[in-house]
């Protein structure tokens, strides 16, 4: 529907507010040309309407994995996530000759030549790297720890989810190999250690060491085993499960695992002379990490009719109908130059602690949502675009849609043509047409500037929009029509 229509005069004066002053009088990156040029311009607003949708998984391919159980503090609603992780093996990687190795039984007495016996860890751990965490920083949480299924193992190749059920990745009847009670303040540590620039806070979980003894001995077995990730973790270590027990109030958002074993070993050529060594496994965005996130029922958010929602990882995203009938309604031979799209943030209520802000925005068509993910797209400016938050104004912007809405209406005349459909007869059948959403997302460029990758914003996030079926926001539109 359009709600006003300005000329090209009008709309001159309302950009000359808005801008405060141009010097430069060539308006044609504006979209408006000079009418030297033997072309005209005009300017609508049109009304878009949005609602919240429910997403009830997204493509878990983020670098960081979850662990914890968080209440939204503006929403009331809960999401609890545990996770799984494979192991990376570094280029050219090894343990100590055997002959250097201490066995089993033996750690105080040094022998010429145990070559055959089995030799043993001090010790295994894992520590969970984070740099952020939502919630309370004193409040007790428990995990538990699993071996993955040697049977079952997580492919590189398969897509997975963010509702993935990862305990069909454990062995019939598992039980866990460590539990861990946390809290993400360590105040096991001196004041001077936690406060430390150099410390960098992880939960870490100390392992059986007969789990690290039987990775030593197979890698004396079986070398093999261990030229790759890929290897690895086929034949050694499938992937350890990190289950959420108990505990309420805290998320941690890690960001790299490492899987770490303690030993003993001497030099061959003095055998008085004992040394510590170490060796590290590390989750990487090179092997798999998967969250499973469970949230409650966020229907009555959905329903809510005054405003749309964002919610990451797992939640909301916000659904938009583009008004491309009326655009072109009494325009059909005019080009579209330039569709302006603002999404305004409401201010939040004062909350103990809030949940963050997404820093990007995609736009897709809805019928791409997923394959966009899975295909590992980036924007084309076509029929998905990228915008970033605007903290100043409290907005995000897309600053020309035109060659969607142009494409969109292409489509729709194009397959009236092929299956000999009315208007209203095309549109019933492909009722998503001009449908598209709103998806919080994290994007990396290149050196040039250039998009390489958009993914899922898995952060903590939680936004609400202006709009609603009761608030509809506007679209601007500029034409142009040779004379």
């Amino acid at each position: 529907m359009t709600v006003k229509k300005f000329t090209l005069l009008n709309f001159i004066m309302v950009l000359s507010v808005a801008t405060f002053c141009s010097c430069d009088e060539d308006t044609s990156s504006l979209g408006i040309f000079p009418e030297a040029d033997g072309i005209t311009s005009t300017y609508d607003i049109f009304q878009v309407h949005t609602r919240s949708v429910a997403m009830d998984s997204v493509l878990s391919n983020s670098t960081n994995s979850y662990i914890g159980s968080i209440l939204d503090p503006e929403t009331n609603t809960r999401i609890t996530a545990s996770f799984a992780a494979q192991f990376h093996i570094f280029e050219n990687f090894s343990f100590p000759k055997r002959q250097q190795l201490f066995p089993i039984d033996t750690l105080l007495e040094v022998q010429p030549d145990h070559s055959k016996e089995p030799i043993g860890c001090d010790s295994i751990d894992v520590r969970l790297y984070f740099d952020d965490y939502y919630g309370d920083g004193n409040n007790p949480m428990k995990m538990e720890v699993f071996e993955l299924d040697h049977n079952n193992i997580m492919s590189e190749d398969s897509t997975y989810y963010s509702n993935i059920d990862l305990e069909q990745f454990l062995p019939s009847g598992a039980k866990p190999i460590a539990t861990k009670m946390f809290t993400p303040e360590d105040y096991t540590l001196s004041d001077g250690e936690r406060l430390s620039s150099k410390h960098i806070p992880n939960i870490y979980i100390r392992l059986p060491e007969e789990y690290g003894t039987h990775i030593m001995n197979t890698y004396y077995e079986h070398p093999e085993y261990f030229v790759d990730s890929y290897s690895f973790i086929h034949h050694v270590c499938p992937g350890l499960y990190f289950r959420l027990k108990s505990g309420n109030g805290t998320m941690v958002a890690v960001t790299v695992g490492t899987m770490n074993i303690h030993f003993k070993y001497f030099d061959t050529e003095k055998a008085d002379s004992v040394y510590a060594g170490w060796v590290r496994f590390a989750a990487t965005p090179e092997v798999i990490q998967s969250t499973q996130f469970e949230s409650q029922d966020v229907s009555e958010l959905v329903n809510d009719e005054s405003c749309t929602y964002l919610k990451t990882p797992a939640g909301i995203c916000t659904e938009i109908t583009l008004p491309i009938r009326e655009i072109y309604a009494t325009h059909s031979t005019d080009s579209v130059n330039k569709a302006q799209l603002t999404l305004t943030r409401y201010n939040r209520a004062e909350v103990n602690y809030q949940l963050g802000i997404p820093s990007s925005l995609l736009l897709v068509r809805k019928q791409n949502m997923y394959s966009f993910f899975e295909n590992h797209e980036v924007s084309d400016s076509q029929t998905s675009y990228t915008t970033s938050y605007n903290s100043t104004y409290n907005t995000y912007t897309f600053e020309n849609l035109s060659r969607l809405i142009s494409y969109c209406q292409h489509e729709k005349i194009y397959g009236m043509q092929q299956e000999n459909l009315t208007e209203t007869q095309w549109e019933a059948k492909y009722p998503e047409w001009n449908k598209v959403v709103i998806i919080p997302v994290k994007t990396s460029t290149n050196t040039s500037g250039y998009e390489v990758s958009v993914t899922h914003d898995m952060n903590m996030n939680s936004i609400r929009l202006v709009g609603g079926s009761h608030t509809p926001i506007n679209m601007q539109v500029i034409y142009s029509r040779f004379q």
